[in-house]
């Protein structure tokens, strides 16, 4: 009886994996939410913020990413962002005017801009899903719209089980 050598066909089929949550950012992200600074929930007090800065401990966030944003409804004055950014520039911080999801939708429109499309040029490609981390269902669709006029196919899921999205038509000659 000769034993049949198993054959790894997914290895074999010239297909390109990109796994999006690898390029997930390798800092840690906090929150700030200037609704906690406010007085009676509704108003910025100016003073009062700024002795609340100069005692918080920005050392929590050094090199790391702090969004900030509001969570009420409450009118935020733009020196209010200025200020934080000020506080925390001089610790290391990277500061994000926006949520930690708005801050991930930019983050990978970043990363997806600086893909270089010729390199998927006639390739079939699966843009893996189920991650771990919480990529954004825009950055999917970013590198769909980026990947569209170079690659041949285009797939999203696992290699053993894929959804064909995009599948470019042949020339005929």
């Amino acid at each position: 009886m000769q034993e049949e050598t198993l054959v790894n066909r997914v290895a074999n089929s010239g297909l390109i994996t990109i796994d999006l949550e690898q390029f997930y950012p390798q800092k840690n992200i906090f929150a700030f939410d200037i609704k906690d600074y406010l007085f009676h929930g509704l108003i910025l007090k100016e003073k009062d913020f700024r002795e609340a800065l100069k005692i918080h401990d920005w050392t929590q966030y050094v090199n790391s990413v702090l969004c900030v944003y509001c969570s009420s409804d409450a009118i935020i004055p733009v020196w209010a962002f200025m200020l934080i950014s000020s506080s925390a520039g001089q610790h290391n911080i990277e500061v994000f005017t926006g949520t930690k999801e708005e801050y991930l939708k930019f983050y990978y429109k970043q990363y997806i801009t600086s893909i270089i499309g010729e390199e998927y040029q006639d390739e079939r490609v699966i843009i893996k899903g189920c991650s771990d981390k919480p990529v954004p269902p825009s950055a999917y669709a970013d590198i769909q719209i980026k990947l569209q006029p170079f690659a041949q196919s285009i797939m999203y899921g696992e290699p053993c089980s894929t959804v064909p999205v995009f599948k470019r038509a042949r020339k005929i000659d």
